[in-house]
Order: C-alpha cells, then structure tokens, then sequence
C-alpha cells in the first residue's frame, strides 16, 4: 500500500513540475513575441477574405451551430485553444437545421484576424458523412486520428485540429467555425486542401452555418 501511494504521489509531483515547466516556457515565449504582435496589431485579414464569401459556398444560413463550450460571439475556453494557454482540445460541436439530401459536411476553423496578408486564415478543414438534420461532435473528436473525418491541409500543410492560438500583444482574434452542407458524397483528393476542394462544390451546396467565438493571448 504504501508503495502504490508513492508511486502515486510520484507520478503527481511529475505532472506538476511538468506542468510549471510548461507554463513557465508558455510565459517566455508570450514575453518574447509580445513587442512583434503589438507592431502588427493594425494587420487583420478581417471578414473580407473569409471563405464564407467564395461562391462556391454561397448557400442559406439555416444550419446553426452551437457549443456548450462557448455561446456565439463569446470567448473560447482556454481549453480549447493552443500552446501557451491551453490543452489543444476540440470544443463540443453541435448542428440542426442540415437539409435533406445531404451527403456530407464540411466542417472548418477559420482565422478572421491573422495578421499575414500571404494565406488565408485556415486553421482546420474536414469533410463528415451527413446523417441527418442534426448531429453533433464530442470534445476532442475533431481530431487528426478520427478515421471519419477526410481532413485538408492548412496553409502550412498541417491537418487536423489546429487550436486558436492568437499572436501574443495582437489582440482580440476572431474563430469562426462554418459547417457546409454537400449533396453529393464527394472526397477530397489525396493531399488537397481547400483551394482544390472548393472549385468541386459548385452548385453541390445547400446549406450553411456558423459559429464565432473570441479569443487574445
């Protein structure tokens, strides 16, 4: 017994030291990137370049969005946001109001204040099986090792979640995460991303929605 409780007290003193050692190289990297996010602070892609105004996805706003994490236009919970405040957990995601007829979804994380004018501000895109007017994803199931989800690269070539994670000193950054309804069963080709997507859904889309939450480093 009493080597169970050592081992237990043990393993919690390293979780902790970990977490301290985590946290204080969140704060160093915060202090250093700080005077950079001030000077750009003015640089905001802004709604402008959204995608949701690429017609291709030009579709009524019937489907809404919902979380239990954040209502619309609130703040993200740490939780859920990137390295240097939080754990990289995809919030709960919940939808109604998906047409009938509809064969897949696409689901994407958007960036509507990254300050680079280069790339847009992708941050995660994923195409879903439909299985009716609603449905929903638990925390954390939007996930690179979800095998149902058929995830595109971001402008870095990455997939899978990339948690918010505004530029320390930048300010208040706007996530919006659109969910797109599709009336055919499409898949993205190998290794695209959503420029070679889009062009595809051409008159294939029948519905959309959104949901903005809030976020500063």
């Amino acid at each position: 017994m009493k080597h169970s409780s050592l081992r237990r007290s043990t393993a919690e003193e390293l979780r902790q030291a970990a977490a301290r050692a985590q946290d204080g190289a969140g704060r160093a990297v915060t202090s250093a990137l700080t005077p950079l996010g001030s000077a750009l602070r003015s640089r905001r892609a802004g709604d402008a370049r959204s995608i949701a105004h690429r017609p291709e996805l030009d579709a009524p706003t019937t489907i809404l969005v919902t979380s239990p994490a954040f209502a619309d236009g609130q703040e993200i919970p740490a939780r859920h946001c990137g390295p240097g405040i939080g754990e990289s957990i995809s919030p709960a995601l919940a939808w109604d109001g998906v047409p009938t007829g509809t064969r897949r979804l696409l689901i994407v994380l958007e960036d509507l204040d990254h300050p680079s004018a280069r790339h847009t501000g992708i941050l995660a895109a994923a195409v879903l099986e439909a299985t009716g007017a609603e449905g929903a994803l638990p925390e954390g199931w939007f996930s690179r090792d979800n095998p149902a989800l058929t995830w595109l690269k971001d402008y870095r070539g990455r997939r899978g979640y990339i948690a918010p994670r505004p530029l320390p000193g930048h300010g208040a950054h706007r996530y919006v995460v659109h969910i797109v309804a599709i009336d055919t069963p499409i898949t993205p080709p190998p290794g695209s991303d959503l420029t070679k997507l889009v062009p595809m859904l051409a008159g294939r889309v029948t519905a959309r929605g959104r949901l903005t939450g809030t976020r500063s480093a």
